[in-house]
């Protein structure tokens, strides 16, 4: 049997977190590129008559230019292929079927671990009360209805055998034995059970045992604290 839910009222607070993407190399490098053809440029506008120059040095120029074009794009290359081989070094991560957030604008609050002497068996996130939430990864749903203290809950199982469990719903959007994919949706973000604020309850299980869903997620490209997830970065940056 799962262990129930603190029946002490949450407090929610924090700040809400606003992803950033990191910076791509390649943006420096085309950015270098456009500065040294800048000057270029104003070299040749310098120039007292064009038809001066001599036809070697044009071809000089040119041949920069294009240098720069190629250097560029080479770096581009292999920033993508940087970024797609530190994706997929990470378990479970890859366009096929990543691991996802599973709602964008939330307030991270209520950790793992214990709280007024029970453990706190998942992790809270404040959001408006009907705020869609989806899947974290594909798996099937094994249940997707009312679970006593979650509430309406829908708890996924993924092909690694791990379980997410989404509690504390005001609706539910699927049905026992559906197949979902990550980014799917499962329901609306609610405030049944026993809770005492709308938000979204989210555990991990492994082995029917709850782990620590931030530790496990960053593992797999996801930081629910900062609202990052390799998949959003991956897409942003391309």
């Amino acid at each position: 049997m799962r262990q129930r839910l603190s029946s002490e009222p949450d407090r929610y607070r924090g700040r809400r977190r606003v992803p950033t993407p990191p910076r791509s190399r390649y943006a420096a490098v085309v950015t270098t590129a456009f500065v040294g053809a800048g000057i270029v440029a104003l070299g040749a506008g310098a120039m007292p008559d064009a038809k001066s120059v001599s036809p070697s040095v044009l071809d000089e120029l040119r041949q920069a230019s294009i240098t720069s074009q190629d250097a560029a794009a080479r770096a581009d290359a292999a920033d993508r292929a940087t970024r797609s081989d530190a994706r997929d070094s990470q378990p479970g991560v890859s366009q096929q079927d990543p691991w996802l957030l599973p709602m964008q604008g939330y307030d991270f609050n209520s950790p793992y671990g214990m709280r007024w002497g029970k453990l706190h068996t998942g992790i809270d996130l404040v959001a408006p009360e009907g705020t869609p939430y989806v899947a974290i990864h594909s798996g099937t749903v094994t249940k997707a209805g009312w679970f006593g203290g979650y509430g309406y809950a829908v708890i996924v199982q993924h092909a690694d055998g791990s379980e997410a469990i989404y509690g504390h719903s005001s609706a539910v959007s699927v049905h026992e034995g559906q197949q979902v994919k990550a980014g799917d949706q499962l329901g609306l973000v609610g405030n049944t059970g026993h809770s005492y604020g709308a938000h979204l309850h989210l555990e991990v299980h492994v082995k029917g045992q709850p782990l620590d869903p931030v530790p496990w997620l960053q593992e797999r490209g996801v930081d629910i604290k900062l609202q990052v997830e390799a998949y959003y970065t991956e897409a942003a940056a391309s």
